[in-house]
C-alpha cells in the first residue's frame, strides 16, 4: 500500500488539471464523472491505507524526495498516515465524493460547471495535503491552499458584488490567522531545530509543563486555528461563506476547511497538553463561540445562515473538547459533525432547488409532503445535531460535555445551554420549512418537486451515517466499547501519560446524559408549540422587533463593530498614506527633482533666439563677468 499513497492527493490534482484545461471543451457528464471518479479512487486508496494500519498498527511513513536541505535543516517531502490522519482521509474523500456526486445534479444548469468541478478537486487536493504531511511546512502549504480554494469557491458567482465581498472577507480573515500559524512554525523550528512532527513531539514531551515557549507556540497555533475553524474573533467569514454554491458550503463546513484547525491541534496534542494556559484560553473561546453563534442562529430566517451559525457553534464544542483535554471527544465530534452537517447543507440545497432558489424560511412551509426524501433525511440530521439518542451527535457531544463537567461545572452548564439552543433553532428550521402550509408564490408551489437521484442518494447515505456513526464511540457506561478511543491511543499516548485517564462514575454519566437529552427535548417541544401549534411565523424585515431579538437578528452588530474599529480606521490610514505620504510626500520629492531641470531648461531655452546681435551682446556680458571675477579673486 505504501507505494500508492502518493496517489491519494495526486488523483484530485489530476482531476483539477484535466477539468481546468478542458472546462470549455469537455461535456458536463465527462467533467462531473471524472471529478467524482478521482475523489472516489482517492477514497478507495484511503480505505486501503486505513485497513493496513488497522491490521498492522504501524503508521505509513513515505518520503517522496528531499525537499529542503540547508545546513542542519532537513525537510523531506513526506507523508504520514497514522490513526488520526487515516480517519481524516476517509472523511475528506468519502464525504467529498458524495458532495461531488450531488453537485452533478445541483450545478447542472450552471455555465461555470467545468470551472466549479476543477475548483472542487483542487480543494480536496489541498485538504489531503494538509492532513497527509509529516511536518508543519507541508501542513502549511495545504493550509494556505484550502484558503485559496475557499476564496475561489465562495466567490464563484463573482459577478454578484456581495458574493465577491464575502470571498474577500474569508480570504483576509484567514490571512490574519495564518500569520499566527506561520510565526508559530518559525518558533518551532528555532526551538526544536526541526519542523517534522516526530522530532518536535519527541523533544516537546521532555519539556516541563507550562514552559513559556510552549505556551507561546500553542497560542500562535491557536490563532491560526481560530481563522480556519471560525472561532471568536475570526468567525464572521464562515456565515458569509454560504454565498458560494450550496455544495461548497457542505464541503467547507463538513469535510475540509473548518476541520483544519481541530486537526492541527489534535495532531499537536502533546504541545497543548503541556500548555495548560493555552488550553484554558481554548476552552473559554470555545464555549463563548458556542453560545454566541447559537444565540444568533435563533433568529435567522435564511435556511443556510442558520446552518452556517450552527457550524460555528458546533466547532465551539470541538474547541471546548480540545480545551479540556478531550482530544478523542473533539475528534469524534469532527467525525459525526461531518456526517450530519454535510447532510443538512445538502438537504438545504435540495430545498432551495425545489423552491426555485428561495432561501428565506418565511416563504417556505408545508414541504414534507412534497420532498419526502429531503424531509426524512434532514429530520435525521436535525435529531443528530440536537443530541437526541441514538443519533450520531448524541454520543460525540455528550462525551465533550462529560469531560467538560469533570474539568469545570461552569463550562458544562454553558455547554448544556448551547445544546438546548441548538435543539431549538434546528427544529425551528425544520418546522418553518416543512410543516404548516406553503407560504411561497403560486409559481414556486407549482414547481415543487423532489430532487433527482444524484442529489437524493448522497442524502440517504449521509442520513445512514448520521444514524449509526455514533456507535463507534459508545461509552462504557452504556455497555459499549469506545472503538475510536482505542483507535486514537497511539497518537494521543504522549498526552495521556501527562494527564492520565479520565474516569466518570456510571451514575454521574447517566445523570449528565439525562440532563443534556432532557433540555434538548424540552427545546424541541417549545419549538413545536411555537412554530407548529401557534404557527408563529417570523416578522418581515420591515417590522420592528423586540430589542433582544433585534440584537440577535443583526448578529450582535459584530460586523459593524469590526467595521468601526478595524476597517474604517485602516481605510482612513490608507487614504492618509495615499494622499499625504505618497502623493504629496514621495511623489512631491521625486517629481520636484525632475521638475527643477525641466524649468531650468525652459529658462535657458529663451536664450536661444537666433539673433546674432543678442549672442554678441551676451558674449560681451560674459567677458566682462569673467574679468570682474578675475579682479576680485586677485
Amino acid at each position: 500500500m505504501d507505494k500508492y499513497i502518493w496517489l491519494i492527493p495526486l488523483l484530485p490534482l489530476a482531476g483539477f488539471v484535466i477539468n481546468g484545461l478542458g472546462r470549455n471543451t469537455l461535456s458536463k457528464s465527462i467533467i462531473g464523472g471524472l471529478a467524482s471518479l478521482m475523489v472516489l479512487l482517492s477514497f478507495a486508496l484511503s480505505v486501503g491505507a486505513f485497513l493496513q494500519i488497522k491490521s498492522t498498527g504501524v503508521p505509513i511513513n513515505v518520503t517522496l524526495f528531499d525537499w529542503i536541505k540547508v545546513g542542519n535543516l532537513h525537510v523531506p517531502f513526506s507523508f504520514l498516515i497514522d490513526q488520526l490522519s487515516s480517519i481524516m482521509l476517509l472523511i475528506i474523500t468519502g464525504i467529498g465524493f458524495l458532495i461531488h456526486l450531488y453537485s452533478i445534479g445541483y450545478m447542472s444548469h450552471d455555465a461555470g460547471f467545468g470551472k466549479f468541478f476543477a475548483y472542487l478537486n483542487l480543494f480536496v487536493f489541498f485538504m489531503l495535503l494538509l492532513v497527509m504531511g509529516s511536518n508543519y511546512i507541508i501542513m502549511f502549504i495545504g493550509w494556505e491552499g484550502v484558503g485559496l480554494c475557499s476564496y475561489l469557491l465562495i466567490g464563484f458567482w463573482y459577478s454578484n458584488p456581495s458574493y465577491a465581498d464575502a470571498a474577500k472577507k474569508a480570504f483576509v480573515m484567514n490571512r490574519i490567522g495564518d500569520l499566527g500559524f506561520l510565526i508559530a512554525v518559525f518558533i518551532i523550528l528555532n526551538t526544536f531545530g526541526s519542523i517534522t512532527y516526530a522530532d518536535v513531539f519527541s523533544k516537546a514531551a521532555t519539556m516541563r509543563s507550562g514552559d513559556t515557549t510552549l505556551v507561546l507556540i500553542t497560542l500562535l497555533l491557536f490563532v491560526g486555528a481560530t481563522g480556519k475553524s471560525a472561532q471568536i474573533p475570526l468567525f464572521t467569514w464562515l456565515p458569509d461563506a454560504m454565498a458560494g454554491p450550496t455544495p461548497v458550503s457542505a464541503l467547507i463546513h463538513a469535510a475540509t476547511m473548518v476541520t483544519a484547525g481541530i486537526y492541527m491541534i489534535a495532531r499537536s496534542n502533546i504541545l497543548f497538553t503541556l500548555a495548560l494556559a493555552t488550553q484554558t484560553v481554548i476552552a473559554i473561546i470555545g464555549v463563548a463561540t458556542i453560545l454566541l453563534a447559537a444565540l444568533i442562529a435563533l433568529t435567522q430566517n435564511d435556511i443556510k445562515k442558520v446552518l452556517a451559525y450552527s457550524t460555528v457553534s458546533q466547532l465551539g464544542y470541538m474547541f471546548l473538547g480540545l480545551g479540556v483535554g478531550a482530544y478523542t471527544g473533539a475528534f469524534f465530534h469532527v467525525l459525526t459533525h461531518a456526517f450530519f452537517k454535510a447532510l443538512l447543507f445538502l438537504g438545504a440545497g435540495s430545498v432551495i432547488h425545489a423552491v426555485s432558489g428561495e432561501q428565506d424560511m418565511r416563504n417556505m412551509g408545508g414541504l414534507k409532503g412534497k420532498l419526502t426524501i429531503t424531509f426524512t433525511t434532514m429530520l435525521i440530521g436535525t435529531l443528530a445535531i440536537s443530541g437526541i439518542p441514538p443519533f450520531a451527535g448524541f454520543f460525540s457531544k455528550d462525551e465533550i460535555l462529560a469531560e467538560a463537567y469533570m474539568h469545570s461545572p461552569l463550562l458544562y452548564i454553558l455547554g448544556v445551554l448551547g445544546a438546548m439552543l441548538t435543539s431549538f433553532y434546528m427544529f425551528r428550521l425544520m418546522f418553518l420549512t416543512f410543516w404548516g402550509s406553503f407560504r411561497g408564490t403560486h409559481e414556486q408551489e407549482h414547481h415543487l418537486h423532489e430532487s433527482p437521484p444524484s442529489m437524493t442518494i448522497p442524502l440517504i447515505v449521509l442520513a445512514i451515517l448520521s444514524t449509526v456513526g455514533g456507535f463507534m464511540g459508545v461509552p462504557h457506561a452504556l455497555g459499549g466499547h469506545h472503538w475510536l478511543d482505542h483507535w486514537l491511543e497511539p497518537v494521543l499516548s504522549a498526552s495521556a501519560t501527562h494527564t492520565g485517564k479520565l474516569f466518570i462514575a456510571p451514575n454521574t454519566e447517566y445523570m449528565l446524559m439525562a440532563i443534556s437529552v432532557g433540555v434538548a427535548v424540552l427545546a424541541l417541544i417549545y419549538a413545536f408549540v411555537k412554530y407548529v401549534k401557534q404557527a408563529d411565523i417570523p416578522v418581515p424585515d420591515s417590522q420592528e422587533r423586540p430589542a433582544l431579538v433585534k440584537l440577535s437578528y443583526n448578529k450582535f452588530y459584530i460586523d459593524e463593530l469590526y467595521d468601526a474599529i478595524i476597517r474604517k480606521p485602516l481605510d482612513a490610514l490608507s487614504v492618509f498614506f495615499y494622499k499625504v505620504v505618497d502623493k504629496l510626500g514621495i511623489d512631491g520629492i521625486v517629481n520636484g527633482l525632475g521638475q527643477g531641470p525641466i524649468e531650468a531648461g525652459r529658462g535657458l531655452r529663451l536664450l536661444q533666439t537666433g539673433n546674432v546681435g543678442f549672442y554678441l551682446f551676451m558674449m560681451v556680458i560674459g567677458i566682462i563677468a569673467v574679468l570682474i571675477y578675475s579682479l576680485i579673486k586677485i
